[in-house]
């Protein structure tokens, strides 16, 4: 009897659960909502792994260096190479035109105070400079001229002072056209690494199958680092070219003074040796 009545009290509990289909609704729709928010945070922890096992230890620049890609490591190299000789160009012609200018300068001295050729050579002496040497071509063609005719003697003075003037020119401006190169060249060079550099971060996003930005966000600086440096190498290299190109400037003019300075002595003993004769002649 007492079984017969819990049986009874069972079936009686159930019938009237299943009565309710809005409770059985209710429940189903919260197991569901569990699963949902079950699976974005396992994706999500599953990401937070991957990110933790693919991130870099150190995001200095050479820690950035160490984990780039072989082909953005190879433009590194090459950019960091290009700074470093336009810094050596830049000491080294710093050097030659400070040491030039004063040189020449103190020439132009000497050749203002001189009142011929030969003084002027005597005091200058066999110096390698480029005012001493424009003094001795014209000295040189004098002495191979014994005889001349002054306007035929200024005119092949005034062509080898030209030779001599252009010469000098080329090799002050030696490097130059390195730092115009290296101006002009590397910040594409440094966009070539960083367009390398973000594909392979996109490659590996895709092999990931994530976007976490902390799984992005490595790549992407290593690719930008190759900007960075390209820019690093460019701007000075800009700056130094202008500055030098104004600096071989004012010592193209100061060998041009120089020139014109070795014509008026050519010029003075031309008139004494015509003077000469003009005497020689009258009091013949």
């Amino acid at each position: 009897m007492q079984f017969r009545e819990i049986s009874g009290a069972w079936i009686s509990t159930r019938c009237h659960f299943l009565r309710r289909p809005a409770l059985m609704t209710a429940i189903a729709g919260r197991a569901l909502t569990a699963a949902s928010i079950a699976a974005p945070v396992s994706a999500l922890a599953q990401d937070n792994i991957l990110a933790t096992a693919t991130l870099p230890r150190d995001l200095s620049p050479w820690g950035m260096y160490i984990n780039a890609d072989p082909v953005v490591k190879a433009v590194l190299i090459g950019l960091a190479f290009a700074s470093l000789v336009t810094w050596t160009v830049w000491l080294a012609k710093n050097l030659e035109l400070w040491k030039a200018t004063r040189n020449g300068r103190s020439a132009l001295a000497v050749l203002n105070e001189a009142r011929s050729l030969a003084e002027a050579n005597s005091r200058l002496g066999k110096s390698d400079e480029t005012v001493a040497r424009l003094l001795r071509t014209a000295v040189h063609e004098v002495q191979m001229s014994p005889h001349p005719d002054p306007e035929a003697l200024k005119e092949r003075i005034s062509w080898l002072l030209e030779r001599v003037e252009a010469s000098s020119s080329r090799r002050i401006g030696r490097g130059m056209g390195l730092l115009a190169s290296i101006g002009a060249t590397a910040p594409f060079v440094g966009l070539f690494g960083t367009v390398w550099g973000i594909m392979n971060s996109f490659i590996g996003i895709s092999n990931a199958h994530t976007t976490n930005l902390a799984v992005v966000a490595p790549g992407i600086a290593e690719a930008l680092l190759a900007t960075a440096l390209g820019l690093f190498a460019a701007i000075p290299a800009v700056v130094i070219y202008n500055v030098f190109s104004r600096q071989i400037g004012g010592y193209r003019a100061l060998l041009a003074d120089g020139s014109a300075l070795v014509m008026r002595l050519v010029s003075r003993d031309c008139e004494r040796v015509s003077s000469a004769h003009i005497s020689r002649a009258a009091a013949e």
